[in-house]
């Protein structure tokens, strides 16, 4: 791909054919664009993950080799909304060390494609692996993509879960999938894939800056479209009020916790982030 610079071993991976539906992703991109208009323009938006990604970048930045404390992790739990309602105990007492210690294990490992699956494994395998935990995987994903999205697409469990058969990849599958299962794997080489597809298709639409942003944007705006139609029955935890799309849009990106300004979409730059306080 011509629009972003991929590391040569990202090349390398062996990626899965994704089976994507050309009309489904033009019509969630038409509605991107409409949904958004109406509380800042996409543009608003694009900063507004740009903005995310730069207070991890400083938080981290900023606490150096010791990595950052409860009250800062606190700060960013509140902008990966998959997260932020269950990492609370493990803020606080004898579980923040093992916290901390994996996380800086996580971000500070050398980059190696290859390996990318087996260094969240090697993260979620430092906590209890159940139900109550599933969240961490989010975590890893959030953190890696957060502080280096070039190299690290987003890899939520909203985006996709092999083992659930749910998430955005299947609203924009070709063809009916309500009774199929898609085997194409949701690690790393997968993300890569879909992400690469995705650039493609969007600079096809003619849009050409931005492009990791907007992945991001229209995969959220999809899967939000789903959360709408179920009355946001999945994720309930997280997502408890029946809303508009756009609402769900901004959540699933953690942009509920950064300040979009409606009057001018430039003034987005200066928008806040911080822990929301639902």
């Amino acid at each position: 791909m011509g629009f972003f610079s991929a590391p040569k071993k990202i090349a390398e991976l062996e990626r899965p054919v994704l089976d994507l539906s050309g009309p489904g992703l033009l019509a969630a991109t038409e509605r991107l664009a409409v949904v958004c208009e109406e509380t800042g323009g996409v543009e608003s938006y694009v900063d507004a993950v740009k903005l995310k990604s730069e207070a991890f970048r400083k938080i981290f930045d900023d606490a150096g080799d010791g990595g950052p404390g409860a009250d800062d992790l606190a700060v960013l739990a509140g902008l990966m909304p998959t997260v932020r309602r269950r990492i609370g105990p493990w803020l606080e007492g004898d579980r923040f060390p093992i916290l901390k210690a994996a996380i800086m294990g996580l971000v500070n490992a050398p980059h190696d494609a290859a390996l990318v699956d087996q260094r969240i494994a090697e993260f979620c395998v430092q906590f209890p692996i159940d139900r109550k935990h599933r969240w961490v995987k989010d975590l890893a994903a959030e953190l890696l993509h957060a502080l280096d999205p070039e190299r690290y697409p987003l890899m939520c469990r909203w985006v996709w879960d092999e083992k659930a058969n749910t998430g955005a990849l299947r609203e924009i599958w070709h063809g009916d999938v309500d009774r199929a299962s898609i085997r194409v794997g949701d690690g790393y080489a997968m993300h890569i894939m879909l992400r690469e597809e995705l650039c493609q298709f969007l600079a096809d639409n003619g849009v050409f800056r931005d492009l990791l942003q907007y992945v991001d944007l229209l995969l959220g705006q999809i899967y939000a479209e789903y959360i709408a139609a179920q009355g946001g029955s999945y994720l309930r935890a997280d997502f408890t009020s029946p809303e508009d799309s756009v609402a769900y849009l901004r959540r699933l990106l953690g942009l509920d916790g950064v300040r979009i300004k409606h009057d001018d979409r430039k003034a987005a730059k200066t928008a806040r982030a911080a822990l929301p306080s639902s």
